[in-house]
């Protein structure tokens, strides 16, 4: 005789079984990924801060205080603030045409944004001394008119943003996608305005979304090496970011200021692991 819920009984208890592996296979996944963390993760950290405070803490404080460290701190922050703001404009407004609207390039879109992923920091670099470089092809009117942009604050700003700009769309647009547009139509239909409804209904949606998104392109921005390399010119205590001073300072061979620049950038990173794992665990909360 046929039970008709026998089959599903039958279906579930074989998933449960395929699903559950064996305790020995459970803990050798689990002490792989440790050891995988501890190799790639928790070493080089403390490798970082072990060699910054070799010397103890009045060196640690001496090298982080020193002028040319403080400029390109300066210098990092600055960058980081025009671009990431800058970014932010642009990811919600491509995430919300892409998500919420039909257009023709929509794809052609979608293909720009992902173009920084595709194309090497250093070649971006590359391009945009191409274009304003003294013999690129802006260069020469550029010159004329007394604007700097390659070895200069502008140049590493522009390649900032190129290489950061996917970071918020990017996270936005399946977000959106996977919202739809419900609600958004409910408000149109109540006689909300566009601005209104994107103010009142699609940002408070995607909030978390933004911050996580804003997160991952600030600690970008921050710690971008390539591309700002070849635009920066490496002038001391003038272009050159963090990143950038710390391999000045490696290259002198002064080990323990190099590090205590660097872990700068660690405590940085793990700032951003931090924030980004409250902004993921709100976005599974509300979803």
């Amino acid at each position: 005789m046929h039970l008709p819920g026998r089959k599903n009984r039958d279906s579930t208890a074989f998933a449960g079984r395929g699903m559950t592996e064996p305790a020995l296979v459970r803990w050798f996944l689990i002490a792989s990924a440790l050891a995988f963390l501890a190799l790639f993760l928790f070493v080089p950290l403390a490798a970082v801060f072990s060699q910054a405070l070799e010397k103890g803490w009045d060196a640690y404080i001496e090298a982080i205080r020193e002028p040319d460290a403080l400029t390109a701190i300066k210098l990092t922050v600055v960058t980081a603030a025009i671009a990431v703001p800058l970014n932010l404009v642009f990811g919600v407004s491509a995430a919300w045409a892409i998500a919420k609207f039909k257009f023709r390039g929509k794809s052609f879109l979608i293909t720009l944004i992902d173009l920084p992923f595709s194309v090497s920091p250093v070649i971006s670099g590359l391009i945009y001394v191409l274009l304003f470089g003294l013999q690129g092809w802006l260069g020469p009117w550029l010159q004329e008119h007394n604007v700097k942009i390659i070895f200069a604050v502008p140049g590493i700003v522009l390649a900032t943003i190129f290489v950061t700009f996917p970071f918020v769309a990017r996270e936005l647009i399946p977000l959106m996608e996977a919202q739809g547009k419900d609600e958004e139509e409910a408000a149109t239909v109540l006689g909300a305005s566009g601005l209104q409804t994107f103010f009142r209904v699609t940002l408070p949606n995607v909030r978390w979304g933004i911050i996580y998104g804003v997160i991952l392109c600030n600690a970008r921005a921050m710690g971008e090496f390539g591309a700002v390399s070849v635009v920066s010119g490496h002038i001391r205590g003038s272009t050159n970011t963090v990143p950038l001073h710390v391999e000045i300072l490696y290259n002198e061979y002064n080990y323990a200021a190099a590090f205590a620049v660097a872990s700068l950038l660690a405590l940085l990173a793990l700032v951003t692991l931090a924030v980004k794992s409250v902004a993921e665990w709100k976005m599974r909360k509300e979803a």
